[in-house]
C-alpha cells in the first residue's frame, strides 16, 4: 500500500525534462493533477478533509454502469475549473469504511466538501449543466 501511494504521488508530479512538453503522454495535464484516487483513510484525511480548496468526492464502484458515465463527465468539468476545485475518487469496494462514514448507500454518490465539511450531495447521474451548477455553487461562482 505504501508503494502504491508513493507511486501515485510520483505520478501526480509535473513532468520535467526534454519530454515535458508531451504532458498528455504522461498524464500530467491540469485535469490529472486536480483529480486523484484516494488510497486510504489517512490519504482521505490529508487530501480531502484538510484541503484548503473545495473538493468533490466521487464515491463509485468498478461494476457500476452509471459511475462509468458520471466519472469522466465530472472529471472533465473539474479540469476546466483549473485547480479551483479538486476531485477525489473513492472506490467503495476498496474503502467501505469511508462509504459507511459518509453514509453512502448507493453509487454514484458525489459529495461537495469545504473545510472538511459536507456542504452538498447528490446521488445518481447528472447532465453537464447540472454538474456545472453543482460545481459553481461549491466554489461560490
Amino acid at each position: 500500500m505504501a508503494q502504491r501511494l508513493a507511486l501515485q504521488r510520483l505520478l501526480s508530479l509535473p513532468a520535467r525534462g526534454p519530454l515535458a512538453s508531451h504532458s498528455r503522454a504522461f498524464g500530467t495535464s491540469a485535469g490529472r493533477r486536480s483529480t486523484f484516487n484516494v488510497q486510504d483513510g489517512s490519504d482521505f484525511q490529508d487530501r480531502v478533509v484538510n484541503s484548503p480548496k473545495p473538493v468533490v468526492v466521487d464515491f463509485h464502484a468498478q461494476w457500476c454502469g452509471p459511475c462509468k458515465i458520471l466519472g469522466p463527465r465530472l472529471e472533465k468539468l473539474v479540469s476546466k475549473l483549473e485547480g479551483k476545485v479538486l476531485m477525489a475518487k473513492v472506490d467503495i469496494d476498496d474503502h467501505t469504511d469511508l462509504a459507511i462514514e459518509y453514509e453512502v448507500s448507493a453509487v454514484p454518490t458525489v459529495l461537495a466538501m469545504k473545510n472538511g465539511d459536507v456542504v452538498d450531495k447528490f446521488v445518481g447521474v447528472k447532465d453537464e449543466d447540472q454538474l456545472e451548477a453543482f460545481l459553481k455553487k461549491l466554489i461560490g461562482a
